[in-house]
């Protein structure tokens, strides 16, 4: 089977004319830079992580999933409970990241008084408070370097007023039904990122991997206090560590400590647990 694409987390396998085979690696990437020190499970995680997310969400949108079990699939791939077969769709060029609380950059361009994404937070807010309402802050996918952010109106030029408000619903009841569900687990999803693509018959189909700690922010619901740094489900040990040995984005990547590794992946297996129950 024609391998297609390694990317920094997904192998992408051409299975026929009308599907693909998606391999999730136990790679890990931090500031852009895939490092050579492997996290184990963390690819059976998100993997398993985004399938019941795609069944929780099927009466929202329909969603790439064709196949979840290697018995099911062309190929004879042996790696269950990370490998899926998926439609081929006509990919949208965005990503469109939903956020519920404010941090990261857009913590920053409110202090600064400035507009996030053609948009200005009003209101009074603490650093990680909760926003009075989601926000969407689209973005495109750059094949190289980082991501950019466009206003809402340039998505509307690109995809037209239509189309655009749709996934922008899409994208808000999508956050609403899991972040509902999530908190009754224990994980804000404090943000996270959609793609979406269009099937032969022009219609939306969500894609790629949804609400996982690859594509969000997971924060622990019970140590979380409005004006501190959350507690994350996520991959921070290892930004943390490379932020303190001032190698984040250092090319060739720097092998991982053990203990970093350990407790990365203890992490991906919490949430795994906690939001599938999953052992």
């Amino acid at each position: 089977m024609k391998k297609l694409i390694t990317g920094k987390v997904r192998d992408v396998f051409a299975a026929d004319a009308d599907s693909l085979i998606i391999v999730t690696t136990d790679r890990i990437s931090a500031f852009d830079v895939v490092l050579p020190t492997a996290i184990p499970g963390k690819g059976r995680a998100l993997n398993q992580i985004s399938n019941f997310w795609f069944d929780f969400t099927q009466g929202i949108v329909p969603n790439h999933l064709i196949a979840t079990k290697t018995a099911d699939m062309p190929g004879g791939f042996a790696e269950e409970g990370r490998t899926v077969q998926v439609r081929r769709l006509k990919m949208l060029p965005f990503e469109f990241i939903i956020r519920g609380y404010i941090f990261g950059n857009m913590w920053k361009a409110y202090q600064a008084g400035e507009p996030f994404c053609g948009q200005r937070i009003t209101g009074e807010y603490s650093l990680a408070e909760k926003l009075a309402a989601p926000i969407i802050t689209p973005s495109t996918k750059a094949s190289e370097g980082h991501d950019v952010y466009i206003p809402l109106e340039e998505l509307e030029r690109a995809l037209g007023a239509e189309l655009a408000a749709k996934i922008c619903a899409t994208c808000l009841a999508l956050y609403e039904k899991c972040y509902g569900y999530a908190l009754q687990q224990g994980i804000i999803i404090a943000d996270t990122k959609l793609e979406f693509g269009l099937d032969e018959d022009g219609a939306l189909v969500l894609a790629d991997e949804i609400f996982t700690p690859d594509s969000s922010r997971f924060w622990d619901a019970a140590a979380y206090k409005v004006g501190e740094s959350p507690q994350s489900y996520d991959k921070q040990f290892v930004r943390d560590w490379l932020i303190e040995k001032h190698l984040d984005g250092v090319e060739p990547a720097p092998a991982l400590p053990q203990n970093i590794v350990e407790e990365t992946a203890a992490l991906y297996r919490q949430c795994l647990a906690k939001l599938t129950g999953i052992a």
